[in-house]
């Protein structure tokens, strides 16, 4: 014991004469994370998961420890619900989504989402006049919008949604709390601003030392870096009353404010785009902690990194109108389709959207669906092959499984998720080459079905639908299934008819051997009504002897559903 102490002694002294702060040296001793701020990050204790995550805090991968086992609490700053919802909110919702998801599907664990809504704010004030309507009129419009895009895009809702204007009492109370603690003022215009300079160096813990940001009516603050709690009222905008006079809230408040009163003074993970990591989750954290009076509020911060419309350095948004939006995506491409484009991407880079991106989504996932149809033909009995190497086939399918978790696990890496199940789809078209007589052999239809299912069920895990996106649409439409399988069965009858040998060789055309000549029109009537359906969305593959259907919905019947 005695040892130890003097090897701590002399090991704080060397710290100490290099000049280091007492906040590192703390930070030190006790195993902390201390990010490029020099801030320190507590390791929580609670429940190891297992997996990794980098946490903008530190600014590396952390061990996911959650407070309670198998439960995690999650924050999300929602949408300012002035204007339409564009692709670059997509990606970012979207992301978030696949990795909850993952968190639900593949580790057991239940995820509490809440959202806030942004109703009240200088850009949605001024989208009323512009429209000579309520304010409240503009934020619900585009609030039930942003929610049908979301579920248009599979989105799964949060536990809960809250709106500002829903909330003002609590924020009022929060801020109360707040100045009661110390660290916050009011002026005597009636504005009410945080005190940064009274948590000393515990802010900047994402961007380290900071200046102003440029927020308005700084004359009155204390410090240019100081933020607003609550802003006075102006003439002809929506306020309620306070003890500082009437007024709303200001930005970063309402989300400190509506977390806490989902969650309380802890909350396990909060993400957000690359762009909220400063100012807004900044002033968060020192919203929250000082009112909690806690050191940590929340453990893990995610952000996911801007989409760029390819060839260009700026984001997509409002403000530029560089912007695409989701419902007129959605009339080129499907939820799936850009599902697969965000997982072929880490959820915090940067990603550039083009027609050329969108079609490498589009083909990884015809791939897939391509080797599934097949792979379902083969275990049906309906396509022939070679004998197949189906222990070759279980290894590759287990050492699948393998690297998809661990990919998971590692920061919720889906593109080395993808990857894996790619290489698992490779091996398993490898192994189905179909042959037109085959040999009397063993088939081995069990591992193509376990295949199938477990890309199916990763797929679905990450909320790619690959029904909906091929078969579903026309479907729809009474017994379209039905009528294409006795039509599809009706052919493979004619063209097997056709196709059998003859008895007698010496009758058999010289270009086409084996076959009677009159039946050379059949088989011939047999391909041209399979070219004429695929223009329809009918697709007909013929395998050797036996053929394979499928339904792919072409555009003009997807833009048809859209409209109906």
């Amino acid at each position: 014991m005695l040892r130890s102490v003097v090897l701590s002694s002399k090991f704080l002294h060397r710290i100490l004469k290099s000049n280091q702060s007492v906040k590192t040296v703390k930070c030190r001793l006790k195993g902390s994370r201390c990010g490029v701020s020099g801030k320190t990050w507590m390791k929580p204790s609670g429940y190891d998961t297992g997996l990794q995550t980098f946490n903008s805090l530190t600014k590396q991968k952390e061990p996911l420890i959650l407070a309670r086992d198998g439960v995690a609490t999650w924050y999300s700053c929602g949408p300012t619900v002035y204007d339409h919802a564009h692709l670059g909110h997509a990606c970012s919702y979207v992301r978030f989504d696949i990795l909850q998801r993952i968190l639900t599907r593949m580790f057991g664990i239940t995820v509490i989402h809440a959202m806030v809504i942004t109703d009240i704010d200088d850009k949605i004030i001024r989208r009323s006049w512009e429209e000579n309507v309520s304010p409240a009129i503009i934020a619900r419009m585009y609030e039930e919008e942003f929610k049908k895009d979301m579920l248009s895009l599979k989105v799964i809702p949060p536990a809960v949604y809250l709106r500002v204007t829903d909330n003002v009492n609590q924020i009022v109370a929060f801020i109360e709390g707040i100045i009661k603690n110390g660290h916050a003022y009011a002026t005597k215009e009636g504005d009410v601003y945080f005190d940064v300079q009274s948590i000393g160096d515990s802010y900047g813990k994402f961007v380290g030392a900071v200046g102003s940001h440029g927020e308005p009516g700084s004359s009155n603050k204390r410090d240019s870096r100081d933020f607003a709690l609550w802003k006075r009222s102006k003439p002809q905008e929506p306020s309620w009353d306070s003890p500082w006079g009437k007024g709303r809230p200001g930005w970063h408040i309402e989300c400190s404010t509506v977390a806490s009163s989902v969650f309380g003074s802890q909350l396990d993970i909060h993400s957000g785009g690359i762009d909220l990591a400063f100012p807004h989750h900044e002033n968060e954290v020192a919203q929250s902690e000082a009112y909690h009076r806690c050191t940590q509020w929340g453990n893990y911060f995610l952000h996911s990194g801007h989409l760029h419309l390819k060839g260009s350095t700026e984001k997509m948004s409002k403000s530029l109108k560089n912007y695409i939006t989701i419902k007129d995506f959605l009339k080129s491409y499907s939820a799936s389709e850009f599902r697969m484009f965000c997982l072929l991407t880490k959820y915090r880079s940067a990603v550039d959207y083009s027609d050329g991106s969108m079609a490498e989504a589009r083909a990884s996932l015809e791939s897939v669906r391509t080797f599934l149809h097949a792979a379902r033909a083969y275990a049906a009995g309906l396509l022939q092959c070679s004998p197949v190497q189906e222990d070759f086939l279980w290894e590759r399918l287990a050492d699948a499984k393998s690297k998809v978790t661990k990919a998971l696990a590692d920061d919720f890496d889906t593109p080395r998720a993808i990857g894996a199940l790619m290489n698992l789809v490779y091996h398993g078209n490898c192994q189905l080459q179909p042959v037109s007589m085959p040999e009397a052999a063993d088939r081995s239809p069990a591992v193509f079905g376990a295949m199938v299912t477990y890309i199916r069920d990763v797929l679905e895990a990450f909320g790619v639908d690959l029904l909906n996106t091929r078969e579903d649409v026309l479907s729809r439409s009474g017994n379209l299934h039905a009528v294409v399988e006795q039509l599809a069965r009706f052919r493979s009858e004619v063209r097997a008819f056709a196709l059998a040998r003859q008895e007698d060789p010496t009758s058999r055309p010289p270009n086409r051997p084996g076959l009677y000549p009159d039946r050379v029109p059949l088989l011939k009537a047999c391909d041209a009504l399979r070219e004429d359906l695929a223009p329809l969305g009918v697709l007909i593959k013929d395998r050797g002897s036996a053929s394979t259907w499928e339904i792919k919905p072409n555009q003009r019947v997807q833009e048809k559903d859209r409209d109906t």
